[in-house]
């Protein structure tokens, strides 16, 4: 049996260890500049920035989703956006991810969200299947645009 819980400050360092595994399985395993401290800050602090549930497979931490509200200027309304879903690997195939979709959903509806949105890699084609399964359609004519370190100094002029 899966539930999907809030997280809690006590979570954060399950947390990080989520976002590693899934770094490593998206083939970036030194990417990760996060810290406890960086993410307790974000989820728990003054102003917190993201918020993150965590799911449970037969009593055990099996995934989490970590997520935000955006906007959109042609709905008039907030969305809801998933930064990061993981599920173990021991997990996967038990429903944790369709738990963690469904309770997230939810959520956006309850919130009054006008959409829920996340990006996929490419190459990820198991995952490409379980959101088109899940009723996800793919946004293939938009592309994300990034600026990031020393780009994003410069654009700042700083």
């Amino acid at each position: 049996m899966t539930i999907v819980r809030p997280a809690t400050p006590a979570d954060v360092s399950l947390i990080l260890r989520f976002v590693r595994e899934l770094a490593e399985f998206e083939r970036e395993p030194d990417a990760v500049q996060a810290t406890e401290p960086m993410l307790m800050e974000a989820l728990f602090g003054q102003k917190p920035g993201a918020e993150a549930v965590i799911a449970e497979h037969d009593g055990e931490p099996a995934g989490f989703a970590l997520f935000f509200h955006n906007f959109s200027t042609w709905t008039g309304r907030k969305g809801l956006y998933l930064e990061d879903l993981y599920v173990t690997p021991d997990a996967r195939g038990a429903g944790v991810g369709t738990a963690l979709l469904r309770h997230l959903a939810g959520l956006a509806i309850d919130r009054g969200c006008g959409r829920f949105e996340w990006s996929v890699l490419d190459w990820n084609d198991p995952a490409i299947r379980f959101y088109r399964a899940m009723g996800a359609v793919g946004m293939d004519e938009w592309r994300v645009q990034r600026v990031a370190g020393d780009a994003l100094t410069k654009l700042a002029g700083r």
